[in-house]
């Protein structure tokens, strides 16, 4: 069986993995068709990713084929098509106990801290497939890269008519505007790549888009009729951004981190006390946010075909992969096809 491994950062190899053991109790065997790739993954890559370990076969944005489930799985059966939670959580621990089970204390993330979908086939939990009649492969793919978005949309309580600063407009910060945009709130997204402030323009309604300068509060306040934004949703994973994204935020203002790193994020207490800003982070995403992605995309409420920008061959991909890392290339979002 095909797999592809990550044996260190700007390292992969192609390699023959043991055909997979029939599932157990509660368990599935897929087939895999697409993998995403996403920012971890690129991080991974890069050696940036302070969750992931080597060697590391990823992949955790996956649509996949249920092939055979074990005793007492109900919820999926041989044939379906699915989207895969890739949060493989303890369900015992304190945050789990509290419905958190994106915090869990003991989570393994699928292609992160436990071996993901980048092979032909693989078991997994059954009760973390979220099946869909009606949607292909590559937009069972999109699901958990909108289900974070969704995730640091409610996270941020923002509403309709308030200001929504959006800092990246990656897949991750994407997804983020999607689901403010469906709050109703006014969306502006800063970001230093043209081309996906362009992308944004075209294809996400944005209100306003924003270059970098060392005119940004200056810029924000022209955009806000003199105010700065009620949300600030930080999906960079850059710690120079999230340091500076404290002096973004308007009175009362919530300032949300969805981006990770592994480098110390600054400010100074004034800039944030001042305005009595709340400071919260983001991470992964909850079971009903899946389900409540793929009704959305089902019923046309979400479209998902301007998303996918770059596909490549599973053979081809250790060859291809680190163009997706640069941003000249135009990537928005990268699929793998098995």
């Amino acid at each position: 069986m095909r797999a592809i491994v990550l044996q260190k950062p700007g390292q992969f190899e192609r390699i023959e993995l043991p055909e997979a053991s029939a599932p157990a109790v509660g368990e599935a065997l897929v087939r895999v068709h697409r993998v995403g790739v996403c920012g971890t993954d690129l991080s991974g890559y890069l050696g940036k990713m302070p969750f992931l370990s080597y060697p590391r076969i990823m992949g955790h944005e996956l649509g996949v084929e249920v092939l055979a489930v074990g005793a007492g799985v109900k919820n999926v059966a041989p044939g379906d098509r699915c989207s895969v939670e890739p949060y493989m959580n303890c369900g015992d621990c304190h945050a789990c106990r509290k419905g958190a089970s994106n915090c869990c204390a003991n989570l393994k993330v699928l292609g992160v801290m436990t071996d993901g979908g980048l092979r032909d086939r693989f078991l997994l939990r059954a009760d973390k497939l979220h099946k869909s009649a009606k949607l292909n492969f590559e937009q069972l793919v999109l699901v958990e890269t909108l289900a974070i978005g969704l995730h640091a949309v409610n996270r941020s309580g923002v509403t309709k008519g308030e200001n929504c600063l959006v800092i990246g407009a990656g897949p991750i910060g994407l997804s983020a505007i999607v689901f403010a945009k469906l709050t109703g709130a006014r969306v502006i997204v800063l970001d230093m790549a043209v081309h996906r402030l362009e992308f944004c323009r075209k294809n996400m309604g944005v209100d306003e888009t924003i270059v970098p300068s060392d005119q940004i509060e200056a810029d924000l306040r022209r955009v806000t009729a003199g105010d700065l934004p009620d949300v600030v949703i930080d999906a960079t994973g850059s710690n120079l951004s999230m340091s500076n994204a404290f002096g973004y935020v308007a009175p009362t203002g919530r300032l949300i981190y969805v981006g990770i790193t592994t480098k110390e994020v600054t400010f100074k207490h004034t800039v944030f006390h001042r305005p009595e800003g709340t400071l919260l982070c983001s991470r992964n995403a909850l079971p009903a946010d899946f389900r409540r992605i793929i009704n959305w995309i089902e019923d046309g409420s979400i479209n998902t075909q301007p998303w996918i920008t770059h596909r490549c061959a599973f053979d081809a991909m250790p060859d291809v992969f680190e163009s997706f890392t640069k941003p000249e290339t135009g990537v928005i979002k990268a699929v793998i096809e098995l």
